[in-house]
């Protein structure tokens, strides 16, 4: 492996390439540290004390942080992450199966791929602006000893817009990151500033879980004792098999293209297999559903503040409180799983695209049959990714209630952040293979 990791940075190009998306992502480290001039840095880190004691507002900060690559908790001038800009692709790429226009953009190749790319960019600044305004508006409301978050003398109109156009632009300056990553670094750009987003936050996990050993020392039986720390350790890495095997996972349909004559030549005949991935929704279930689940709880949790009546709601909403909670999620990542899969898979376009190349599915005639076939198919291995997605969704809870550790040092063991780590992680590999064979050495994954 160590002589692997050498020869890639034998190769000038692909050294050239590591590096400049190394150092595009310590600059958005060293923009995740920089706090808006307008936050009262005192009161808002006693704020980000009551926030770890829990609260539905802190869950809702914190889900969101995964996928947003950013700390919701410490307003900076990368506080809305790339949220704003992955927000517009959903509505483009939902869109664009019930919008003509755009669904017609989309089947233009390239041309039309660069025009929903622009439309992406504009929307992601108006939702910018959107989301910032509200983001101050809900920092402004909370208090800390009686005083607002937000600096007395900074209480202006004009204080306001100069915040609401720096996280703006914070924003956008992330989107061009990402992009110039993507065409003049490896991997694709705003998945790896997730990524890093989300192993950021290991170091202070890990130091969390250790930190009770580092008191008392290592003993056993106790709060967190050496059996303790080596069953998580093979969870860990079990979790992890599981999660590369699901991603990977696919179910390959045969298919048999057509023979044709050309002079004295015949051509085609060949059998091939059409993989269809078990996994095909990805990590959107888990970030629907989640995000759905906590809405109900921070407004349980606001109604409480007038009346005790809600308090029992708000619980009952709670993450990890019980058997509702947890058994509304799985339903919920069921229901996103299909529905994102009817959205991103069309097995009449496929069936179409199957037939126009000559090739056909044996046993299925092309057109509807095939389609239908290819439908019937998705279902199956649908629910089998589903149940997977169900069960990394619900273990950090799992891990939590059952270790007695804190849900963020937990949720390294399943959930939304898992998962986009490691599917970003075999998509890094995959694209530094490629460079790799290309020049005739052996990839990363090949055994030597």
């Amino acid at each position: 492996m160590w002589e692997k990791i050498r020869v890639i940075f034998t190769i000038p190009e692909l050294r050239n390439k590591i590096l400049l998306t190394l150092f595009m992502l310590a600059i958005y480290r060293i923009g995740w540290q920089i706090p808006l001039p307008i936050i009262d840095a005192t009161r808002m880190h006693e704020y980000r004390q009551q926030m770890g004691e829990g609260g539905a507002l802190g869950a809702l900060f914190e889900q969101m942080a995964i996928f947003s690559a950013t700390d919701l908790t410490n307003v900076t001038i990368f506080g809305l992450g790339i949220m704003p800009y992955i927000s517009a692709s959903i509505i483009f790429q939902l869109l664009g199966s019930v919008w003509g226009p755009l669904e017609r953009l989309q089947k233009e190749g390239e041309s039309g791929r660069k025009k929903i790319n622009e439309y992406t960019r504009y929307a992601t600044i108006v939702i910018c602006l959107g989301q910032s305004w509200m983001m101050l508006r809900i920092y402004a409301s909370q208090e800390v000893g009686g005083q607002s978050l937000i600096r007395d003398d900074c209480q202006t109109l004009g204080w306001w817009i100069t915040a609401v156009i720096t996280m703006t632009a914070g924003t956008a300056f992330l989107m061009w990151l990402g992009e110039q990553i993507d065409e003049y670094g490896i991997g694709n750009g705003i998945s790896l500033l997730i990524m890093a987003g989300i192993l950021a936050r290991m170091p202070s996990a890990g130091f969390q879980l250790l930190k009770p050993i580092f008191e008392n020392g290592f003993e056993l039986g106790g709060q967190m004792g050496v059996e303790k720390l080596l069953i998580l350790a093979v969870l860990f890495v079990g979790v992890i098999v599981g999660v590369v095997l699901i991603t990977q996972g696919q179910r390959r349909i045969p298919t048999q293209s057509a023979k044709h004559v050309r002079g004295r030549r015949v051509y085609g005949g060949t059998r091939q297999f059409l993989p269809l991935r078990v996994n095909q929704a990805g990590v959107m279930p888990i970030i629907f559903a989640s995000s759905l689940l906590l809405f109900p709880s921070v407004i349980f949790g606001w109604l409480a503040n007038f009346s005790l009546f809600w308090k029992d709601y708000q619980e009952v909403f709670s993450r990890g409180e019980g058997f509702v909670y947890n058994f509304l999620y799985i339903v919920l990542i069921y229901f996103f799983c299909y529905f994102w899969t009817a959205i991103t898979f069309n097995p009449k376009d496929m069936s179409d695209n199957l037939k126009n190349y000559g090739t056909f599915i044996p046993g299925y005639r092309p057109g509807k049959r095939t389609a239908d076939y290819l439908e019937k198919v998705m279902t199956r291995i649908t629910y089998v990714g589903a149940g997977f997605l169900a069960v990394v969704a619900i273990l950090p809870t799992v891990v939590a209630g059952s270790a007695q550790i804190s849900y963020g040092i937990a949720s390294f063991y399943g959930g939304t952040g898992l998962l986009i780590a490691v599917s970003v992680a075999f998509d890094l590999v995959q694209k530094i293979d490629s460079h790799l064979v290309m020049r005739n050495y052996k990839g990363l994954l090949e055994r030597s």
